[in-house]
């Protein structure tokens, strides 16, 4: 059983398993997403993470069909599910048909969790999207209208929490000062090379989940980098506990008091990545990782608003 951390619904306090597995893929056509999902569901996942820029919606929704058929879930409820709002429907009037249409692709009544994928507005559909996307096609979104569209997607129970990713301190609390509904989740870049300290003590004083994606740094993506895997901190630590060094790194995600996501469509890793509940990091360990050098990816902004100064000082340079 994977522990759950408690958010905030519709329902009222819900809990969402601590890993999920994420589905951003570039390589990987909607039959393999399918079967990963459905043999991600057989060892024992629970949370699933797609979004509409993923393109993975309609095969993630064809495993949970094939789940329930195989009989391996009873029920669509035993299962977490996180889509997100892109970019180019960051106005208010496009929130809920976007979410309508995610559910469209999912076969689902709601969602558990849907997020604003980020803090900023594209004047372009996801089929147009080529990258360096040019600056005029690049906009910051009116925070206030999308953020009453995403509560009334809530009120509504489409989704049955909301949230967001890649959003700074700053933008949370423009978000907080007028919010009905607050955040539940900011899903964001963390890792043992990116930790995140003010955004996860920020987060935790607001009673907002802080959940990390490329936790160990999407290596093998093109739009990964390799320095997880390759810190020799962690590769001793990884060593002297007898644990893979993507274990140890998950450890410590958990450890922070963080959910997370992570890919892999290999079997024995899926399984490996949920055996990092029973044992736990030494002090010294922490100590040690806590030490780590300091680098942000900037995975998706660092390829679409290179120079982009006006709106990058819109995401904040912490992000």
């Amino acid at each position: 059983m994977i522990p759950a951390m408690m958010i905030s619904s519709c329902d009222g306090p819900r809990p969402i398993p601590v890993i999920g597995m994420g589905t951003a893929t570039m390589s990987a056509g909607r039959d393999e997403v399918k079967a990963a999902v459905v043999e991600a569901i057989k060892v024992g996942y629970r949370h699933f993470d797609t979004a509409a820029f993923y393109r993975t919606e309609k095969p993630v929704g064809e495993a949970i069909a094939e789940a329930l058929r195989l009989g391996l879930i009873k029920s669509r409820d035993e299962l977490f599910i996180t889509t997100k709002l892109w970019c180019n429907s960051t106005e208010r009037h496009l929130v809920s048909p976007a979410l309508k249409e995610s559910l469209r692709n999912l076969g689902l009544e709601y969602v558990d969790l849907y997020l604003i994928h980020w803090p900023l507005k594209l004047k372009l559909n996801i089929e147009q999207c080529k990258f360096p996307i040019p600056k005029e096609c690049v906009a910051a979104i009116d925070v206030k209208g999308v953020w009453e569209a995403m509560e009334d997607c809530q009120d509504l129970k489409l989704a049955k929490s909301i949230g967001v990713s890649n959003f700074s301190c700053r933008k949370i609390q423009e978000i907080l000062s007028f919010a009905r509904i607050p955040p539940a989740v900011n899903q964001v870049e963390m890792n043992p090379v990116w930790q995140q300290k003010e955004l996860n003590r920020f987060c935790k004083a607001n009673s907002i989940l802080l959940t990390a994606y490329s936790p160990l740094g999407a290596v093998g993506n093109p739009w990964g980098h390799n320095r997880v895997m390759e810190s020799d901190v962690l590769q001793d630590i990884a060593k002297s506990k007898g644990k893979t060094l993507a274990q140890v790194s998950l450890r410590w995600l958990y450890e922070q008091g963080a959910s997370f996501v992570v890919k892999s469509f290999n079997i024995e890793r899926m399984k490996q990545n949920l055996d990092i509940f029973d044992w736990s990091l030494t002090q010294e360990e922490l100590n040690k990782i806590s030490r780590i050098p300091q680098r942000k990816h900037l995975y998706l902004v660092g390829m679409m608003v290179k120079e982009h100064n006006d709106v990058m000082d819109e995401i904040d340079a912490e992000l």
